[in-house]
């Protein structure tokens, strides 16, 4: 029988923790640009957010684009 060890570099889904490392950042940043549609979004499993790391891989090789666009009601008056 053959188990893989699940450690940060192995894993498939990062919990936040691991992807704040690989970005540098806080763990807040991290919700802060998965809530504004600045990197990729995470799976929720259970209460649980878990990000791919492919995907998170992926965007930080291109440069950490915007993934999602926000709707808004017009230009910001104020």
């Amino acid at each position: 029988m053959n188990i893989q060890n699940n450690t940060t570099e192995s894993a498939r889904l990062l919990d936040v923790g691991a992807v704040a490392a690989l970005l540098g950042v806080s763990s807040r940043h991290v919700y802060r640009l998965a809530d504004g549609g600045r990197m990729p979004r995470p799976l929720k499993l259970g209460g649980a957010r878990r990000w791919d790391r492919v995907a998170v891989e992926t965007w930080i090789a291109d440069g950490c684009p915007a993934t999602a666009t926000r709707k808004t009601g017009g230009p910001r008056r104020g």
